[in-house]
């Protein structure tokens, strides 16, 4: 594992432990050529997953910008971090196990408001609003009235 603040190839791991679930390993790992001591996740991927813009444009899956998101949608709301830890975990397993190799972002999208519906609220409506692009007061109006109504 190369070190994040030199560039060297030479770092030690000093602890490993289980993490997310037993879901990732933990590693602190040190650097003997600048002394500089940095955290690394290790987590199984079952595979590749490329995801289709609406543009048109393939990426690989970012597991981390899925976190982001779902971080955003449930900031400041009564949601851990392990829970969210979690969510991410089961989106990504549902993508790797269900999934083809190509998912388009809007798949990624519908998984992600299905599950935040089920864990809150509100995060469900602030990630809809992002995601199907509200632009007035109306348009969260008529996704509220459609929420009440089923």
């Amino acid at each position: 594992m190369r070190c994040p603040f030199c560039g060297s190839d030479d770092t030690q791991v000093k602890d490993s432990r289980p993490a997310e679930d037993n879901a990732a390993i933990r590693r602190r790992r040190s650097c003997p050529a600048c002394g500089s001591r940095f955290t690394t996740f290790e987590r199984v991927q079952l595979r590749e997953i490329t995801v289709l813009k609406t543009d048109g444009r393939r990426v690989p899956f970012d597991r981390e910008k899925l976190a982001r998101s779902i971080r955003v949608a449930l900031r400041k709301r009564p949601v851990d971090e392990d829970k969210i830890e979690r969510i991410v975990n089961g989106i990504q397993r549902r993508l790797e196990t269900e999934a083809e190799s190509e998912v388009t972002s809007r798949q990624i999208g519908e998984i992600v408001m299905e599950t935040l519906k089920e864990v809150d609220q509100v995060a469900y409506v602030r990630f809809a609003s992002v995601y199907r692009n509200f632009g007035e007061a109306k348009d969260f109006r008529e996704f509220l009235g459609k929420m009440d109504n089923g």
